[in-house]
């Protein structure tokens, strides 16, 4: 009896392990996939190696409301070689939102340094777009890189980026 226990044991973990497979860019869709191909072209130009992506590297979520999944590219975890933090630096690290279109393509809506975002709760109207909270370095509040920085942005298929006071 014990050695059948062990062996159901055995067999429930290797079924686990099957399920993690690995992160592989393509799963996803070309233009999520070119944003991932960034970090290989960084690391290259940094002589660092290979490149790891973190299993959450991509996250899928619709983010406009509209029923189709969108993408967060975040490489925050990605490694280049031994390097942990090529895609960071005091600004955040380097943070994708991409959206999928009607006819099912997927754009890039911002491309920035973020130090951390929080997606807000669903807006209750249905169908309304999600608005994403960024914690951004200093400078984009008029202040400097220690101070807190949050803006905050619903997602469409609209183009945006965080700009600097002058």
């Amino acid at each position: 009896m014990r050695y059948l226990a062990l062996l159901l044991t055995l067999l429930a973990a290797a079924a686990r392990a099957d399920d993690a497979k690995p992160f592989n860019p393509a799963d996803y869709p070309p233009a999520v996939q070119k944003a991932l191909r960034y970090a290989n072209e960084e690391c290259d130009s940094q002589d660092g190696g290979l490149v790891t992506f973190a299993p959450d590297t991509v996250r899928k979520i619709d983010l406009t409301g509209d029923g189709r999944e969108d993408y967060i590219v975040d490489f925050r975890d990605t490694k280049c070689g031994e390097r942990e933090t090529a895609y960071c630096g005091t600004g955040g690290c380097v943070m994708n939102v991409l959206v999928t279109l009607p006819d099912g393509s997927v754009r890039p809506v911002f491309d920035g340094y973020v130090r951390s975002y929080k997606i807000l709760p669903p807006p209750m109207k249905r169908g309304a777009a999600r608005t994403i909270r960024f914690d951004l370095h200093g400078r984009y509040c008029g202040g400097f890189g220690a101070q807190a920085c949050w803006k905050q942005k619903a997602i469409t298929a609209t183009p945006f980026a965080f700009k600097q006071p002058q």
